[in-house]
């Protein structure tokens, strides 16, 4: 009885093979890298495996990759003993793309070539990239463990649907032949693919094996011998002097792991000897990956104990504020048997933690301090990920305060290229706080009418836009001694920036509009906390401000939109007595006034990125007031 069944590809990977295809057909020889990844990947799980089940690699113990080409049958073959698939492996893992966040990634693609092949490099193609150079693909494939009936073959011509069956293999492992199409057929050449092999494979520990070849004088042709030759240098390249391997090296192995098409901008190799001994590769992509921000996605660098891989994503590894970073670390200390849990408890674990924290961050050190163009690529990608860890990381709080970037007052056409550091060296004669302002968007801090008294006295402020930085900030109060002070917020002292002239005015002005203030604070008793005069505004006549330890307007509309229960915060309302909108609600009669007021009172809200609780009433009350005037 047939076992063979046709089924559909999941639409996400029907319409990443047609991207694929047009928009990486410039680097088809990635294909090879990318089976070659694979197999390596096979390889290393089985070994792992096999720690705990030794009978899984039975009398095969030599794990190892090999690759063949047949120039009569136009075809290229790449063999593996490692782990294998079962029926409903190949299924899962072949026919669809079971990863988090994949309808977003491919809803950000645009149609351009250029920009989706690069978006497609950090989603990471793996398998399907043989359809580059393939008008069919065949994989052949026994999960180790299993019977050899019960082995599967997969075809496919990557049109949409592929072909499954029950075979026999005699041995575990899978084996992968691509037909080439016609503009494949260019790696049907042994030079070519043994200089592709150990361009890619050389910092792999496992050997990658071609059939020997020697010249036929006779035919004047290449003749392929029954011998197996080794290809690459099958040792880990993390394993390697740090002077025996090139740049070029380090960036094919960067490659390798992460699935990233990009070199990585920088990376630091170190070998950690003392209370825990590890050496670690690490690297800083170029590119956010697609699911960067996405909560189900796994992040981490790999795990290798004593060369032996041990598991993918390794998060206990590095902190998460650090998740962007991809490389390896490999253990001398740690168990082989090492789980999850396991590295939730562990010393050793923690020191490898700390120590590779402040790798990375003394990797970032660098490259601000000798190559900011870099570093300002970098902030652009991963600026928001690194603020996370001013609340995750007391312990290397300063150093990542000293790496952040704003936008300032300073220069308001760039945006996020103030350090704290440049901020503090162009404070004012008497100035001991950094002030900044957070706000929805760029545009919305910029206009705040809380910035209309610094413009006016030429205090430099922050301003703060990312999402995450108001939550950031309250772990992060002081940076070299000047406390930083959000200028939204109740309190504000400017004191020492006034001179005795102004003082006396303000004295003066607020005598002059006390009876107002307390007509305001009857008629919104119920939606604020209090009415105050203020000298913080210039040209806008009135904001609303909460308390230094209360959550701004901006804060609590983030939570409510994110399903989160808000604390009822009554803002307190500071008005400008110098503005001529107060001076008329000066004479304005009764009847009216409740509307300037809650008028008055929700414009402010607005500006501050607050929700009115009723648009509609609000457009009726100004309705009335324009048709009065």
């Amino acid at each position: 009885m047939s076992t063979a069944q046709t089924m559909g590809f999941q639409t996400e990977v029907k319409q990443l093979l047609q991207l694929m295809i047009h928009s990486l057909y410039s680097n088809k020889e990635i294909f090879l890298r990318e089976l070659i990844s694979n197999a390596s990947d096979a390889c290393d799980k089985l070994r792992f495996e096999s720690l705990q089940y030794p009978e899984l690699l039975a009398e095969d113990t030599e794990l190892r990759i090999r690759v063949s080409y047949d120039e009569a049958n136009k075809t290229i073959t790449i063999e593996d003993n490692g782990i294998g698939m079962s029926r409903e492996d190949v299924i899962a893992h072949l026919g669809t793309i079971a990863r988090s966040g994949t309808k977003e990634f491919f809803a950000s693609l645009t149609g351009d070539q250029q920009k989706d092949a690069q978006l497609i490099g950090q989603f990471g193609v793996g398998f399907y990239s043989a359809f580059i150079v393939a008008k069919q693909v065949q994989v052949l494939t026994r999960k180790a463990g299993l019977a050899a009936n019960e082995a599967v073959k997969w075809v496919s011509e990557g049109q949409g649907e592929y072909t499954i069956d029950t075979v026999t293999k005699e041995s575990r492992g899978t084996s992968i032949t691509l037909f080439l199409n016609e503009d494949g057929e260019e790696f049907l050449n042994g030079w070519k693919l043994k200089e592709i092999l150990r361009r890619y494979s050389d910092h792999i520990s496992l050997p990658v094996q071609m059939p020997k070849e020697e010249y036929d004088q006779e035919a004047q042709t290449m003749k392929k011998s029954n011998e197996w030759e080794l290809v690459n240098q099958a040792n880990a390249l993390w394993t390697r002097n740090k002077s025996d391997i090139s740049e070029e090296q380090y960036k094919e192995f960067y490659k390798h792991i992460s699935h990233d098409f990009n070199d990585p901008l920088t990376w630091t190799h170190n070998r950690v000897e003392g209370r825990s001994e590890y050496t670690q590769l690490l690297y800083i992509p170029k590119n956010a990956p697609f699911d960067l921000y996405d909560r189900d996605a796994k992040h981490g660098v790999k795990l290798y104990v004593k060369r032996v891989f041990i598991m993918d994503d390794a998060e206990q590894l590095l902190p998460n504020y650090l998740r962007f970073v991809r490389g390896i670390i490999d253990s001398a200390d740690l168990p082989l048997n090492v789980s999850r849990e396991i590295l939730q408890e562990s010393r050793d674990v923690k020191t490898i933690r700390e120590g590779s924290a402040k790798r990375v961050l003394s990797m970032l050190e660098d490259l601000a301090e000798n190559r900011p163009a870099d570093y300002a690529s970098f902030w652009a990608e991963f600026g928001q990920v690194l603020k996370e860890g001013l609340g995750e990381d007391q312990s290397n709080q300063e150093r990542i305060a000293k790496l952040l970037r704003f936008a300032s007052t300073h220069d308001e056409q760039a945006t996020q290229t103030v350090s704290l550091a440049d901020y503090v060296s162009r404070m004012k004669e008497g100035q001991d706080k950094i002030y900044y302002i957070v706000a929805e968007s760029f545009a919305n801090a910029k206009s705040s009418p809380h910035l209309e008294i610094f413009r006016k006295k030429g205090i430099e402020v922050l301003l703060l836009s990312d999402r995450v930085d108001e939550w950031a900030l309250n772990f992060f109060k002081t940076f070299e001694g000047k406390s930083l002070v959000s200028i939204s917020k109740g309190g504000l002292d400017l004191a020492a920036f006034e001179d005795e002239e102004e003082k006396k005015h303000q004295e003066e002005v607020a005598e002059n509009v006390k009876p107002l203030v307390e007509r305001l604070q009857t008629v919104l008793k119920d939606r604020v906390k209090t009415v105050e005069i203020t000298n913080r505004l210039v040209d806008s006549p009135a904001c609303v401000v909460v308390g230094q330890h209360e959550l701004s307007p901006h804060l609590l509309r983030m939570l409510k939109s994110a399903g989160q229960e808000i604390p009822d915060i009554k803002p307190t309302l500071e008005i400008n007595p110098n503005h001529a909108l107060i001076e008329k609600m000066k004479q304005v009669n009764e009847a009216d006034f409740a509307d300037w007021a809650n008028v008055l009172l929700d414009q402010a809200m607005l500006v501050e990125g607050a929700q009115l609780e009723n648009p509609a009433e609000f457009v009726q009350k100004l309705n009335r007031l324009l048709a009065s005037v």
